[in-house]
């Protein structure tokens, strides 16, 4: 089966985080049995160079995909409906639903029979979360509106991280859609072969990470607003692109009130290669996210034996009975403060034992058949739509 991908960012971009980090992994795994065609951009997310050592326009091979990368003055519509057209494919696969090049075109041209009718995959990447749409809400709403109204979205399958990104996307386009949970897949390589070498917890002291996009569906202001008041030696460590200059003033501002024993570092955008050590260079991973389809960087993160603490709002649930981190309500902030102090006091024994639970979790999730056979039906059910 051929498979013809449109994804805003691709490889070697690193930037957009775990959004087409689930993409890359998709086709790594799955690249033997469907052959995946990738249109991309040709820079990484905020970026206006594009990616050095690029034959632009040309399909190249990158992994187990050809890849073709695009400069922005040539996503337009009549681009993309001859690069459509003339690239064969079984399934047209679309990794946005706002996306206004990368999605949105492409669907307009079927809608307007430009492009030859076929079996469509739309993923969401948890663009219906509750969080989500709270960010420039009314202009969300009426673009879904309008695009229900004129059947932009008829006969798509759904691709959906979770069954809770199932249930997000159902109430937005009701029972009857074609909705496949398909969740994300981690790289072999991110897991390892050994037990990845951590640093030992010290009592009284907290090394806590924040590793995504600095943007306020993130909730890095959360973040950093739990950790006023708490007494030990606290580091908090910022890794990830700043995609809104105006929420990192915000951020900033909370930053220089923090009070001299707790020491914050903006330490920017880094390579997906460089995750693992950082992981597991910190005790903590903490993001009080508004809101996640699935959350690969938390499993990311459990993966090198760093225990997390996030919100209710992303597909990692009951992490507290599981022992290996907490998911706790935005409305209880001050319950994210009490097992920040826990985590300043615990000692290395109890950090070492929560370190290796997240680490089995991981493993053991990562390993699961079912999630690698539910990303292949994802494909299979398009013969079954319309």
């Amino acid at each position: 089966m051929d498979i013809l991908t449109l994804s805003d960012y691709y490889l070697p971009g690193y930037k957009a985080g775990g959004m087409f980090r689930g993409l890359a992994n998709m086709v790594e795994l799955l690249g033997a049995d469907l052959r995946f065609s990738v249109v991309t951009r040709n820079h990484d997310l905020g970026d206006a160079q594009p990616y050095p050592g690029l034959r632009p326009e040309q399909w190249v091979v990158v992994g187990n995909a050809q890849v073709h990368y695009l400069p922005d003055n040539r996503t337009t519509l009549k681009h993309f409906g001859d690069l459509i057209r003339n690239t064969p494919h079984d399934v047209l696969h679309l990794n946005s639903f706002f996306s206004p090049s990368f999605t949105i075109k492409p669907l307009v041209l079927r809608r307007l029979g430009l492009i030859p009718a076929g079996p469509v995959v739309v993923a969401a990447r948890g663009e219906f979360s509750n969080g989500a749409l709270a960010m420039k809400r009314h202009k969300k709403r009426i673009y879904i509106a309008l695009a229900k109204a004129i059947g932009l979205y008829r006969d798509v399958v759904w691709q959906a991280s979770s069954v809770c990104e199932e249930r997000d996307i159902r109430r937005w386009f009701g029972g009857d859609a074609t909705v496949v949970v398909a969740p994300d897949l981690l790289s072999p390589m991110a897991i390892g072969d050994e037990e990845p070498r951590r640093c030992e917890k010290v009592p009284g002291r907290l090394r806590v990470v924040f590793l995504s996009r600095v943007a306020r569906k993130k909730n890095l202001l959360g973040a950093l607003s739990a950790l006023n008041g708490l007494e030990g030696d606290i580091e908090f460590s910022i890794y990830g692109p700043v995609e809104d200059p105006g929420y990192w003033s915000e951020c900033e501002a909370v930053i220089d009130r923090l009070p001299p024993n707790i020491r914050v570092s903006q330490l920017g955008a880094v390579t997906h290669d460089q995750t693992a050590a950082i992981f597991r260079q910190h005790d903590l991973f903490f993001m009080p996210t508004l809101g996640e389809n699935f959350g690969y960087v938390i499993l990311e993160a459990l993966v090198q034996g760093c225990p997390v603490l996030i919100s209710d709002q992303t597909f990692w649930r009951e992490l507290e009975r599981k022992g290996i981190g907490w998911d706790i309500s935005l409305d209880q902030p001050e319950r994210f403060e009490a097992v920040l102090r826990e985590c300043v006091e615990m000692d290395a024994d109890a950090h070492r034992v929560l370190a290796r639970r997240a680490r089995d979790f991981a493993i053991d999730y990562s390993h699961s058949d079912s999630s690698l056979q539910a990303n292949r039906e994802l494909f299979r059910a398009c013969s079954k739509v319309g």
